[in-house]
């Protein structure tokens, strides 16, 4: 069965999904540091009990999130599950009231902007986002910086 024709359930982790977040995205050349302590925040893409994909929201604060750890198994690229994982995860952010989300990225900066996500600077990002593990010590100072406006629909509140 090829990718094309298998398909994901996209969840929010839970305790037992650690380990394959972990390796998911050590796999991918990712850090890890941190994930422990906001999984609460993370979605995996699943397939028959493996996870194949995992994007996560670091809360900062209840304003501010800094959307994090955005990995896909190699086999299951080019078939919409990044882009899944990070549609739930906008979406998640925004229905919780969060004004905005931040990134850093060493090689994705072509792809996030298809969601909305636009270059900054690290002085204008938040200081919540700022004081996160990412920024101080865990991203490279040259990482690019991005952000997205989440915009809130009153009458659904």
């Amino acid at each position: 069965m090829t990718a094309e024709t298998k398909t994901t359930e996209i969840r929010p982790a839970v305790a037992s999904d650690l380990a394959g977040v972990e390796a998911l995205l050590a796999a991918n050349g990712l850090p890890t540091d941190g994930v422990r302590e906001c999984l609460d925040g993370f979605h995996v893409a699943e397939h028959d009990g493996a996870i194949v994909g995992v994007v996560g929201v670091e809360r900062c604060c209840s304003e501010y999130g800094l959307l994090r750890s955005t990995a896909v198994d190699a086999r299951w690229r080019g078939h919409g599950v990044g882009r899944q994982l990070v549609a739930r995860a906008i979406a998640d952010a925004e229905s919780r009231g969060t004004k905005a989300l931040y990134l850093l990225t060493m090689t994705a900066e072509r792809y996030f902007p298809s969601f909305g996500f636009v270059q900054t600077t690290r002085d204008a990002v938040p200081a919540e986002v700022r004081a996160t593990a990412e920024f101080c010590s865990i991203c490279p100072s040259t990482s690019t910086v991005m952000s997205l406006e989440l915009s809130h629909d009153t009458e659904l509140a």
